[in-house]
């Protein structure tokens, strides 16, 4: 079969038509608005599709690397050489269990605004801090998501991991073998969550609204809105990445079409058509400029496609260096 690797790959799959694509910009998969083509995005709407889309790019040596809400991902304005999967509609449901109904199974594409909504509608709680952080199940899990004195691990009983490297499998996780730490897992970039089981506790739906409603308000109140990913840096030990930036006197720093907010230090804040390169270069500049001022190594939370230069942020825990 002729033609290039991400023609080859929408060619052996005409069962999902238009759910995948060659050459597709990822600019419009990002909260940054940032990020240049993939050699293949493919939205699968169930397992069996999922699989077959894994299986045509293994064929072809092509890595898969999921994407939920990208809110937490920057990907180089050169695009990236990998097939870029995207959970449609059989991974975002929210089903509880028969058996114990604390238990509930959420799709890896389910929204965490959605899912903290849902389980306090039902009578529970355990996630309400999840309707603040506007990624997926999947990505949760993989970064151990969190906010308001919890996280994803404060209540994960499993994940239900397909990994596409090797050979291709489906397979249940334990919690206590994912190595759940801080904004951090020990999953793989192959390795895609599409499901996650939790256990949560019976609560109160008026209290679990009103803490909603709560944390909602706070957040609009502290944190920006408009193209950002989020917080940018984890917080030190004992210590705010915010708290640090701003005593630097660096809120409102641009470099070409990105700046600090004048919100909150710990959020980047992009202008139309803005580029990877300089929100990159605004880390690197930043986690310099706090490095010399307070001998803090600030870790980048954001995740990166691409983007070479953030590589040892990534690499290293936050740490005092004096």
């Amino acid at each position: 079969m002729n033609g290039s690797v991400g023609e080859r790959i929408v060619a052996s799959l005409p069962e999902l038509g238009g759910r995948v694509r060659a050459e597709v910009d990822l600019s419009e998969y990002t909260t940054f608005g940032v990020g240049g083509p993939a050699v293949v995005l493919a939205e699968p709407r169930s397992m069996e599709e999922l699989l077959r889309v894994v299986t045509a790019a293994h064929n072809e040596n092509l890595a898969v690397v999921p994407v939920g809400q990208g809110s937490n991902l920057l990907v180089a304005d050169s695009g990236v050489d990998a097939c870029i999967v995207v959970l449609g509609a059989a991974f975002s449901t929210i089903v509880r269990d028969d058996d114990d109904p604390t238990q509930i199974v959420a799709g890896g594409a389910v929204k965490l605004p959605v899912l903290a909504r849902q389980t306090v509608g039902m009578g529970l709680t355990g996630l309400e801090w999840a309707v603040g952080v506007p990624g997926s199940v999947g990505g949760g899990v993989r970064m151990n998501a969190g906010g308001h004195g919890s996280d994803i691990a404060a209540s994960l009983v499993s994940a239900t991991v397909v990994r596409t490297t090797g050979t291709v499998s489906v397979g249940e996780v334990r919690a206590a073998d994912l190595g759940l730490g801080y904004r951090q897992s020990s999953l793989g970039r192959g390795e895609l969550v599409v499901a996650a089981t939790f256990a949560l506790e019976p609560g109160d739906v008026a209290g679990g609204e009103a803490e909603l409603r709560e944390i909602v308000r706070w957040r609009r109140e502290h944190q920006p809105g408009g193209a950002n990913c989020g917080s940018v840096f984890t917080n030190p030990v004992g210590d705010s990445a915010g708290r640090l930036i701003d005593a630097c006197g660096l809120k409102g720093h641009r470099i070409g079409s990105v700046a600090i907010s004048e919100k909150h230090a710990n959020f980047i804040q992009a202008d139309p058509n803005a580029s990877a390169e300089d929100i990159s270069a605004l880390i690197v500049f930043v986690a310099q400029v706090v490095r010399e001022r307070f001998g803090v190594d600030l870790h980048a939370e954001v995740q990166t496609l691409g983007v070479h230069t953030l590589q040892r942020l990534n690499d290293q825990p936050s740490r005092r260096t004096r």
